[in-house]
């Protein structure tokens, strides 16, 4: 004699003693296995609407549904009456259900509407339809093949980005356009004088203590000294002096003797239709500029020549000693350029 559920079936005999105890079923420690399972299912049968939201028996709804099939949602659907069939238990556990559904339930569901119910919604769930929208939901995993596009295609997309950022920036442009600039010979010219000029900034205007910048202990820096040029050094003939010197030497002597002494512009005068243009004109030749600054730079700071007094020797002196090697540094810097 087996049970009219699948899921009480399997049960053990201490698993349906324990439900018939939750249940109420009386006297159920002389019924046998069989006994018990009848008697459960009666009992869950009769008072479906109590106990079908109840954890411990949802399995076995579960298992009611699955047995009542897909008839059970055409009969709903045609309006036809569902006859259930179902083994009766004992008689003293009929008396015993009997009693406790006048008790505690005095208006139940019918057990076949509720039965009927539960397979119609299990069976609409199980069609093929529903099955192949679940499963085209599913995200099935990357094939290697597939990480391998992907990674392929953001590497071409950032390649393009950074380039494209590289041409938006200038950068090329700004290249293209400070190498034009310097490859001159006036650039070369200006490059050299401005490192003379740094180098005597040093002397004749000097770096004195200003502040101190205090030390970040999360970025564990020490303390920081700041030096900025003396700027009072601008009303002293210390400063004056050697500063005026170079000036001369350095910039107007050169610039007069690179101006009236142009060979370009006496080239482009005299030159004929044929070779103008081959040679830039220049306001100032380089050249020019280039050999009367080496021939003064060698006449005042190497032969100590004053002008009649009117260079001041120590004034010639701090400059040589400023002067990244004196007038020897300064004199064959002009003479590569001549």
């Amino acid at each position: 004699m087996s049970s009219g559920n699948s899921w009480l079936a399997r049960q053990r005999k201490s698993d349906l003693v324990e439900l018939a105890h939750a249940v109420g079923i009386k006297d159920y420690e002389s019924m046998r296995k069989t006994d018990l399972e009848l008697a459960i299912d009666e009992h869950l049968g009769d008072h479906a609407a109590r106990y079908q939201l109840d954890p411990r028996f949802q399995d076995y709804f579960k298992s009611r549904a699955r047995a009542g099939g897909s008839p059970v949602k055409k009969e709903i659907l045609g309006g036809t009456d569902l006859k259930v069939s179902r083994r009766r238990a004992p008689k003293p556990v009929d008396e015993i259900v009997a009693a406790e559904d006048e008790e505690e339930s005095p208006a139940p569901l019918p057990t076949q509407a509720v039965e009927a119910v539960e397979a119609a919604s299990t069976a609409l769930a199980r069609t093929p339809s529903r099955a192949l929208e679940l499963a085209s939901r599913i995200q099935l995993p990357a094939t290697p093949a597939d990480v391998a596009q992907a990674v392929d295609r953001g590497t071409v997309a950032v390649r393009e980005r950074v380039a494209s950022l590289y041409q938006d920036s200038g950068i090329t442009e700004a290249t293209q356009t400070t190498r034009e600039w310097l490859s001159t010979v006036h650039s070369v010219v200006s490059a050299i004088a401005l490192f003379e000029l740094y180098k005597l900034r040093q002397e004749v205007l000097p770096d004195r203590y200003a502040f101190t910048i205090p030390a970040v202990g999360l970025l564990h820096t020490p303390d920081y000294p700041v030096h900025l040029p003396d700027m009072f050094a601008l009303v002293t003939a210390a400063f004056w002096g050697p500063a005026l010197t170079w000036a001369v030497t350095s910039v107007v002597l050169p610039g007069l003797g690179g101006y009236f002494f142009n060979l370009g512009a006496a080239h482009q005068g005299s030159g004929g239709g044929g070779r103008r243009g081959q040679r830039e004109e220049y306001a100032v030749d380089p050249l020019m500029f280039s050999i009367v600054k080496a021939l003064v730079t060698y006449v005042v700071y190497a032969q100590g020549v004053t002008f009649g007094g009117l260079v001041n020797p120590d004034s010639v002196a701090r400059i040589n000693s400023a002067l990244y090697s004196g007038w020897r540094g300064c004199w064959s810097a002009r003479r590569c350029r001549a």
